[in-house]
């Protein structure tokens, strides 16, 4: 299965989640600093992820906001 950009960060907001709960806890230093570590590391990484993502769209510029056509004008 072929993880999304979109997937990833969910992954990585749930990581960062996570890392909040485990402040609010007191669980040890340890724990809190590795989860941060890897949810910095998810986050460039799903960065990466969506600006490399192969997504293509048949909209333009003209097309502008399809639920308020009266700012298209």
């Amino acid at each position: 299965m072929k993880i999304t950009g979109i997937t990833c960060l969910g992954i990585t907001t749930f990581i960062l989640l996570t890392v909040i709960i485990f402040a609010m806890m007191n669980l040890s230093f340890g724990w809190i600093f590795y989860a941060t570590c890897l949810g910095q590391i998810a986050l460039v990484y799903s960065v990466y992820r969506v600006l490399k993502d192969d997504y293509t769209t048949e909209k333009t510029f003209s097309d502008f906001y399809e639920d308020r056509p009266d700012l298209g004008e």
